[in-house]
């Protein structure tokens, strides 16, 4: 009885990681115009309303999240739509069938654009330091937190506070990783929606477990930025 009941245990986990590895990578829905896309990394996600040809961002929310028996549980760090849902579990029907996804009782349809792949970043990644006269510094972050997530062709980063639940911007869009380049197309931007459709370069490399980044911002201002992933600073 024992072996029987640890076996049925066993399968049910092996299910519920199944279902979040099959939801790894982007996946997109539009309608009226407008586009909803989610990244999912490992336990994390994010997930942004916007408008391409308008140029228009209409807001993103993001956090945590699992899979339980058909239903997409999600525990928001940040969310300009819905203040209130900051710090609480969100739980949607989920359905997942090949390439296609359902979710909520509208049962909205999303296409899967990638599974993870091909990009050399996929990940959800915080920033932990710079360099600083020649020398890169290292922090831990605390509430106030920068995450950038990418799946295998998607990017979005996200500012925000966890304790004041206030959000300081996001942009996002399509990304590349070749020849230790990597390249954004920038697809919404909630601080200036004229840099949607511009395309950013920065030279990209990974020094000791941390992604270093370096170029020039969208502003043309000099960065560079040294950024590791949650899982290894378990946040």
């Amino acid at each position: 009885m024992k072996k029987s009941f640890l076996f049925l245990i066993s399968l049910l986990l092996i299910g519920l990681a199944t279902a979040s590895a099959q939801l790894e990578g982007a996946w997109t829905s539009t309608e009226n115009g407008e586009q909803v896309t989610y990244i999912f990394s490992g336990k994390f996600f994010a997930a942004t309303r916007y408008s391409v040809s308008d140029k228009k961002f209409i807001g993103t929310w993001g956090g945590t999240f699992r899979t339980e028996k058909g239903k997409l549980v999600m525990l928001q760090e940040f969310n300009t739509l819905e203040v209130d849902r900051i710090g609480t579990e969100t739980v949607l029907d989920s359905k997942l069938s090949k390439q296609k996804w359902t979710l909520g009782t509208q049962k909205t349809e999303f296409t899967k654009l990638d599974d993870g792949k091909p990009g050399a970043l996929a990940g959800a990644w915080l920033i932990t330091g710079r360099m600083v006269n020649g020398k890169a510094t290292s922090n831990r972050p605390g509430a106030r937190r920068t995450m950038k997530i990418l799946s295998g062709s998607r990017f979005q980063w996200i500012a925000y506070n966890v304790d004041t639940k206030e959000f300081f911007g996001t942009g996002g869009g399509t990304y590349t990783t070749i020849d230790g380049k990597y390249t954004e197309t920038i697809e919404f931007f909630s601080r200036d929606n004229s840099r949607v459709g511009s395309t950013l370069t920065f030279d990209f490399s990974i020094e000791e477990g941390r992604w270093r980044h370096k170029g020039l911002s969208s502003k043309g201002e000099p960065i560079d930025e040294y950024w590791s992933k949650r899982e290894s600073i378990g946040i």
